[in-house]
């Protein structure tokens, strides 16, 4: 960047008043000079293309430098700038049209060969009344700008020079194709001069091109309109499909309700049951305890009197199993017995019970007395409980039970 020679122009210069793209090889930076003029330039070592305006940057420029909503001037450095991208020329037709108020002049200066084309068409679609100046140096370019700023710069000073050319048909060429890249107006034709004119073929491949550009960004929304009713399509088509999901989540929710009332009414009668059944089994406890009240009074062969004894306790200890079985049976337990029923259909109410025996943990001698088997005969039920569960040769049907129960 040169260093003006005015000595009356002040320079404003801060060190955050930068926007660094390491990736792209460069660092924008901004000052202002005489309190209104914008200078940007970019700090670089090689050619590059321009991608981003940093339209950031310069509102914090303008607005640290109180010139938000008044006029000011903008100055750019074109040094190794090769080319701009189309998210600049974006930015570039927002800054013309839609940032108020308009600036006085934007000038470039050191502007690269293959730039000399786009700042012409930059000029060329200006707004009307904004002043942009080319020029090939620093000095040069803030010269004009401080003669505009004393309204002493010539009008044809804020025209492009076209070394004799036929501005404006140079011009009308250069509208055609902004319009076309940079404000994407493909509707408005292209306006063909005659045909003997030496720059027909130029305006005839523009028109060619603009309506090639049209015919692809109609079938570019017509692809976008059918992709769009294909999504609405599958939205509502798992719209159905969530609610169908839903509805059957409420049908399967009754469904369990009705089956968890079913088992709790199922419960209530059987403990009505059992509590009439408990009933019984006292009254049975307590005449057997009569009777052997009356055996030990007997005046009997003592081994006789010994076997019904023995025979009147072994009667009393299983009720007494009964009654606590049926005291200790818990909705739980009922619920238990109802899944294994279900899962193993092949067991019988009494191999269904003797689950429920081992699941609370009686232990072999017990379980006999309350099925009114003997101990041989519980082995050999607990045998075939063994395959009909099917548990494997060193699986306990205690332990599976049990897990059973837990997994409920």
């Amino acid at each position: 960047m040169a260093v003006s020679k005015e000595p009356k122009l002040k320079i404003t210069d801060k060190s955050h008043w930068q926007s660094k793209h390491p990736e792209a090889g460069y660092t924008k930076r901004i000052n202002v000079i005489d309190g209104d003029i914008v200078h940007s330039w970019v700090d670089a070592d090689r050619d590059f293309v321009l991608e981003f305006m940093d339209a950031d940057l310069l509102q914090t420029v303008l607005h640290e430098s109180g010139l938000i909503g008044k006029q000011f001037h903008i100055i750019f450095d074109l040094t190794h700038i090769i080319d701009i991208g189309y998210r600049y020329k974006l930015a570039i037709a927002n800054l013309l049209f839609n940032w108020k108020p308009v600036s006085g002049v934007i000038g470039f200066y050191n502007i690269p060969p293959p730039m000399r084309i786009m700042v012409e068409s930059f000029a060329a679609v200006a707004p009307e009344g904004l002043c942009v100046l080319l020029a090939s140096t620093y000095e040069d370019v803030l010269e004009k700008v401080m003669a505009y700023r004393a309204g002493t710069l010539p009008v044809d000073e804020c025209k492009v020079d076209e070394n004799g050319g036929d501005i404006a048909l140079k011009n009308r060429f250069l509208v055609a194709g902004a319009k076309m890249t940079w404000f994407n107006m493909l509707e408005e034709q292209v306006s063909v001069p005659p045909a003997d004119c030496l720059s027909y073929p130029f305006f005839k491949v523009l028109e060619s091109i603009r309506s090639d550009l049209l015919a692809k960004e109609i079938e570019r929304e017509n692809n976008i309109t059918l992709l769009k009713q294909d999504f609405e399509k599958r939205i509502t088509q798992m719209q159905t499909k969530m609610n169908a999901q839903v509805e059957l989540n409420k049908k399967s929710t009754s469904d369990y309700d009705q089956e968890i009332a079913t088992l709790k009414a199922r419960i209530a009668t059987q403990y009505m049951e059992l509590s009439r059944f408990s009933t019984a089994i006292s009254e049975i406890s307590t005449a057997l305890r009569d009777l052997l009240d009356q055996i030990h009074a007997l005046e009997i062969d003592p081994t006789v009197k010994r076997v019904m004894t023995d025979s009147c306790l072994n009667l009393i200890e299983t009720e007494t199993i009964e009654k606590r079985l049926n005291i200790e049976l818990t909705e739980s337990d009922s619920v238990f017995l109802s899944k294994l029923q279900k899962t193993h259909r092949n067991l019988n109410q009494r191999e269904l019970r003797i689950s429920l025996l081992v699941k609370l943990n009686y232990d072999t001698v017990s379980i006999a007395r309350s099925v009114g088997i003997s101990t041989r005969g519980m082995e050999s039920i607990r045998y075939r409980m063994h395959k009909k569960l099917g548990l494997g040769k060193h699986q306990s049907i205690k332990t599976y039970l049990s897990d059973f129960a837990v997994a409920l």
